[in-house]
Formats: C-alpha cells, structure tokens, sequence
C-alpha cells in the first residue's frame, strides 16, 4: 500500500513497539492514532508525535467498538489495525497465579479478537484492510517459566492464521510480527527461570532490538503491493551477547 494513503489505529501506542512505529508511520506520511489504557502517556506520546488518540481499554467491547468508530471518524476512514496491546505475566508452573493467568488473556488473545472484529467490520464494508497482530518469538517456542506468556502468543499466531483465512476474500491482508526480546517496559519486569528478577546489562541493552526495529518491519509489510503480502516475520537481534 502508498503509505501515505495508510489511516492507521496503533493499540499499546503510547511507549514501546507501538510508539515507534506511529512515529515512523507518521515520518512517513500516514495518518496515525494511538489508543492505550494511560491518558497521561497516551497524550504525552500524541503530543510528542503529532498526532492523535483514543483512550480505551481493549478488554471492554464497549470501549473498543467506541475507539474504532472515534478512529475512523477522525481520520475519515481506517485500513490500518497494528494490534499491539499486551503484556507478559511468566511464572513456574508450580506458582501460577490464577488472576494474573486470566487477565493476562484477556488483554493479549481477547483484546486482540474484540479490535480485530470491530475493525474487521469496516474493511469487510470497505473490501480493503490490513491487520497486524504483535506476536513474539514465545508463539513459536516455549520457554522455561514462560507458559502464560507463551500461550496467550501461541493462541494469537493460530488466530492470525485463521482470521488470514476468512479474510483474504474481502481484499483484507492479515500479518503477524514475531519479535524476540525488545528494550521495552515489559524485559524492564522480567525473571529468571529461579524466579528470580533479572536485568539487562548495559552491553545486552546496546546489542538487542529496539522498538524502531520492529517499527521498520511493520511499516515494510504494509509498503508492499497490495497483491501480495507477507503472512509472518520473525525479528531477531543479530548478536545479542547473552
């Protein structure tokens, strides 16, 4: 697609993978808005970029099917979802935490589902769309004390791919990213397999990838043709020194 013609909705934009491609996106000439549960950062990283945003929480169907419709109307139109919103809950199995088990899919596998549908609404209508879902390296392989996290990627990329399926008819592309670990907030939390708190040292910091990576591989699928698309692409960094 022209991005210039792109009209993109960018869920979890206000920090992270999903700030630096609306940053990127809109260098490039798109038209970008960011939604996010934090009006605080949400403004501050609109403010920042120049562009717009939608506070909404993606686990309420309500607030998702409001942010879409707020989306397309203050763009004029919407051909862009990046499904981003999520987080990483990781525990032994022994020490699962049922609460945090649930809310974690219910913001990584139903959030993605209620903005998927509600966007897919309109390019249905439109006979034209792109979805992108922000998978992880953990929808490919598991990982010791990673199972929540790990199931809630794995059941994303088997909904990207069955959402592929039923959408390609209406002119619809649907992708997924897979990125390994990214200088985000979420490795800023992450432990060990003794459940142990774990930082990155300041050599790991310089040689893993950056959200402007991933920002690079979403804008490059949606600048191919619109006859073809990319159905995966994994992002990893070339020599994490770990």
């Amino acid at each position: 697609m022209n991005i210039k013609e792109a009209k993109v909705l960018i869920t979890g934009g206000n920090s992270g993978i999903g700030k630096a491609t609306a940053k990127l996106l809109k260098t490039k000439g798109a038209q970008v808005i960011i939604s996010g549960r934090n009006e605080t950062t949400l403004k501050e990283t609109a403010d920042e970029l120049g562009i717009d945003y939608v506070k909404a929480d993606v686990t309420e169907e309500n607030q998702v099917r409001d942010m879409v419709e707020e989306a397309k109307n203050k763009m004029e139109g919407l051909n862009v979802l990046v499904n981003n919103a999520g987080y990483g809950y990781i525990s032994k199995l022994v020490d699962i935490e049922a609460n945090k088990f649930t809310d974690q899919f219910k913001t990584n596998v139903l959030g993605a589902t209620l903005c998927a549908k509600e966007s897919a609404k309109h390019f249905i209508e439109e006979e034209y769309g792109n979805i992108i879902n922000i998978g992880s390296t953990s929808s490919l392989k598991g990982s010791p004390s990673g199972s929540p996290y790990v199931a809630t990627k794995f059941a994303l990329r088997g909904m990207t791919e069955s959402w592929r399926n039923e959408l390609r008819p209406h002119n619809i592309r649907v992708m997924q990213v897979n990125p390994s670990e990214v200088m985000t907030n979420f490795v800023d939390n992450r432990i060990d397999s003794n459940n142990k708190e774990k930082r990155y040292t300041e050599a790991e910091q310089q040689t893993k990838l950056r959200g402007e990576e991933i920002a690079h591989t979403i804008t490059s699928l949606l600048e191919m043709d619109d006859r073809g698309f990319i159905t995966e692409a994994t992002v990893f960094a070339t020599n994490p020194k770990t």
